[in-house]
């Protein structure tokens, strides 16, 4: 294998063409994790506070063109008391996450994110595509982070999976709240139809271009109503392997076990856990409303924060207690 502190695009191509490589991989991910953010794991409180879209993305379950979905919006005011909950609960950082709503204006937004600062947590926003001054508008407001993910660098591949959306308008999101001081995530899907070893090279190498304070990758995994329902999820492994190396790349980034790996892997979270992540995103979000966001079926639940903290400890890793910034 390359030298672990200097991959060249090559290097990365390689090490996701082979498999033999993989228990290496994966240790080495873990040190470097260990040697650059240490042993906590960072829990945020996930509230998905809304499920309709406007968009038409072709791997999500929430497209607009999708009308089997039980769609819902949460008030201001459920908001506000879902965060409150999650927060007394021991949550240092809350995470307001919907598909492209336009009812959720750029002051609507703006007030649920002052009240929720009120209970001293960071603030991490997952909303889509905005302008500038939106964005600026919800950092002067007290939102701590963005996350918005590319999803996949390869232009051609861009367009095929999210007819009537502008790469360069994704690219302009980014470079706009770098600039505004967001801790800015993005990160990739794995296994998308047409996906190749290089094109996930391009987006690991992106991911340090940009600078990314936070990645998050999880493997494709189709939803029956949607145009690639029919496909083969993504492979795992293969996931498990570019956040490796999206660990190993850019060092001291916090990096999700995510939901997805869970999902298709019983161990998901802990083998991600144990192979470069350090961060789990529980869902807070209240009962009602959980079944119904659903960007993919049969989509693996936390469980409450005692079970998550559990996980955590069975493997030697400890629950961080502070608001989870980026190291440096």
């Amino acid at each position: 294998m390359a030298d672990m502190t200097n991959f060249s695009r090559n290097d990365i191509v390689e090490i996701l063409k082979d498999d033999r490589v993989n228990d290496k991989l994966f240790e080495s991910a873990d040190e470097i994790r260990k040697q650059y953010v240490g042993n906590d794991v960072h829990l945020r409180g996930l509230i998905e506070f809304s499920n309709i879209c406007k968009c038409h993305c072709k791997y999500c379950g929430l497209r607009s063109d999708n009308k089997s979905v039980k769609r819902y919006r949460m008030s201001p005011e459920a908001i506000i008391e879902c965060a409150r909950n999650a927060v007394n609960s021991g949550y240092r950082t809350i995470v307001l996450q919907s598909g492209e709503d336009n009812y959720f204006s750029k002051d609507i937004l703006c007030e649920i994110i002052k009240e929720i600062k009120i209970f001293d947590t960071a603030v991490t926003l997952s909303l889509g595509e905005r302008t500038y001054e939106d964005y600026k508008a919800f950092k002067e407001a007290g939102a701590d982070r963005y996350l918005l993910r590319i999803e996949t660098t390869d232009r051609d591949l861009y367009k095929i999976m999210h007819p009537g959306s502008d790469f360069d308008n994704r690219l302009r999101c980014l470079k706009d709240l770098k600039k505004l001081g967001y801790e800015t995530g993005t990160g990739c899907l794995v296994g998308l139809l047409g996906q190749t070893p290089e094109s996930l090279a391009d987006d690991i190498l992106f991911f340090k271009e940009i600078d990314a304070d936070m990645v998050g990758i999880g493997p494709f995994i189709p939803h029956p109503d949607t145009p690639l329902g029919m496909y083969r999820h993504g492979d795992f492994i293969l996931a498990l392997k570019v956040m490796a190396l999206t660990r190993i790349v850019l060092k001291n980034v916090n990096i999700p076990a995510t939901t997805a790996m869970e999902t298709l892997n019983p161990n998901g979270q802990i083998l991600a856990l144990q192979s470069g992540a350090n961060v789990i995103m529980p869902n807070v979000t209240f009962d009602e409303y959980k079944e119904n966001y659903e960007i993919y079926p049969d989509k693996f639940r936390s469980g409450d924060r005692l079970s998550v903290e559990e996980k955590i400890k069975s493997i030697r890793r400890t629950v961080a207690q502070d608001y989870g910034f980026r190291k440096q």
